[in-house]
């Protein structure tokens, strides 16, 4: 029997200013609305909060942006002078960030600096059967993804390695991609798993018993676990525990 997977609108709002805010997202949860269907996004969720609290939400620009089914800080500026300086910041790589990811395996290295260049698949393959798919290639941007063992588990499954990331730049799906490329993908990817088919056969057909068993997790094990930026001066950081269905598959 198949289901789609819902949607976490349990976000939490960690810090608050009249110029910015932090949230902490919960997966799957899509930050903004997309022209393909309706459903809860984060955007919408924070404004539905303000409007509760009879306040106009106002301008609200992401600062740094989650796939759906990673969760994690998320900064949130808003008014047009926060966003020019959080968007500065960013460019200019002041703004810290760092993940934690479950993958497969056992790596043989404790620290791993992964610098493959990024492009999608599409360009350079004519029948691409999932569109997003990105690849490391000659031609793609530049990308450099830092990643540390911090702790190798066994389960009946096999071995599996808690990660802690950084990245250098920010490119699609990076992190996603480059764990893949160094031979550990992470637990629940659907595209980048090993095994593209899951990502076509959970469109397509939802959540499975067989997807369950290839997977072994409902969203991809990718949390950013650590935020932190210059503010008026002052060096703010925030920090979000592992989620509940991460710490379990950890035991």
């Amino acid at each position: 029997m198949s289901r789609v997977i819902a949607a976490r609108t349990d976000f939490a709002v960690l810090e608050e200013t009249v110029d910015w805010l932090v949230v902490d997202k919960p997966a799957p949860l899509i930050v903004h609305p997309t022209s393909k269907k309706k459903e809860p996004t984060l955007l919408c969720g924070l404004k539905e909060r303000f409007a509760a609290r009879g306040e106009e939400s106002g301008m609200l620009a992401f600062i740094n942006r989650l796939d759906r089914e990673t969760s994690g800080l998320v900064l949130v500026a808003r008014n047009a002078g926060a966003a020019r300086s959080f968007g500065k910041a960013m460019m200019r790589r002041q703004i810290g960030k760092a993940y934690r990811a479950i993958v497969r395996g056992w790596p043989d290295w404790e620290e791993l600096r992964v610098d493959g260049p990024i492009l999608r698949r599409g360009e350079i393959v004519e029948e691409a059967r999932v569109w997003v798919r990105q690849m490391v290639h000659p031609d793609g941007k530049p990308c450099v993804t830092n990643l540390r063992v911090e702790r190798r588990i066994e389960r009946p499954e096999g071995r599996f390695t808690l990660l802690q990331v950084t990245t250098e730049t920010g490119r699609m799906h990076q992190i996603r991609v480059h764990c893949a490329h160094a031979g550990h993908p992470i637990v629940g990817d659907k595209i980048y798993g090993g095994n593209e088919e899951c990502y076509l056969n959970y469109m397509e057909s939802g959540w499975t018993a067989e997807l369950r068993d290839e997977l072994l997790m409902e969203r991809q094990a990718l949390h950013a676990s650590r935020l932190n930026v210059d503010w008026n001066g002052e060096r703010r950081e925030w920090e979000s525990p592992l989620p509940d269905e991460m710490a379990a598959f950890l035991g």
